[in-house]
């Protein structure tokens, strides 16, 4: 009974949800860097496809070429010969991890995990704009082609870009993040910090 008055109390102490608040919930609101690398992503593939001719690079310097290539596989290039079944694997892959680290942004706190909810937004990014080219096409857009002397990177694009930086930044904040340590005390007479504090 005393549990079900404290979880109460606490309750009675949060700060009321805005409408922002109820609209996107969690870390949703990064969505925003989502959508803008998701259109930069798009606008480049349908550049590329417009104004390069496919297999023929375009030397930009001694190390990048801009080449258009279709890719059956996932980023660079990977299981792009596997026969055909890749397609239906990487749009049931990509769906599901897209819904499911929205889901992960709706979670995240709105404050203080910033290098977290960036990493998670450009990925979010990559994965769907790189979904949208197999559902409408069959193949992802590729065109970015890095190279030094002989030694060729495999063709890729921004959306594989937001991937990997994604991916880089959710490394280093897994190094960088520390647990708060929790202020919650249920003893009589002792002191806590502000609930809606301790609930960002």
């Amino acid at each position: 009974m005393a549990e079900k008055n404290e979880n109460v109390e606490v309750e009675q102490q949060l700060p009321p949800r805005t409408v922002w608040q109820t609209l996107w919930p969690g870390a949703t609101r990064w969505l925003w860097l989502s959508l803008a690398v998701l259109v930069l992503d798009q606008w480049t593939k349908h550049w590329a496809s417009a104004s390069l001719e496919y297999g023929r690079p375009r030397v930009i310097n001694e190390y990048l070429d801009l080449t258009l290539l279709h890719n059956t596989g996932a980023a660079f290039s990977l299981l792009a010969d596997a026969g055909g079944w890749q397609r239906t694997f990487f749009i049931v892959l990509s769906s599901v991890v897209s819904v499911m680290l929205i889901i992960w942004l709706a979670r995240l706190p709105r404050k203080g995990r910033v290098l977290l909810a960036v990493a998670v937004s450009l990925i979010v990014s990559g994965a769907i704009g790189n979904l949208y080219d197999r559902i409408a096409f069959g193949y992802v857009v590729d065109f970015l082609h890095f190279h030094y002397q002989a030694h060729y990177w495999p063709a890729f694009n921004i959306a594989d870009t937001a991937i990997c930086i994604g991916v880089a930044l959710m490394l280093l904040d897994s190094f960088l993040y520390k647990e708060p340590e929790s202020t919650v005390s249920t003893e009589p007479g002792t002191e806590s910090a502000p609930v809606d504090e301790q609930l960002r």
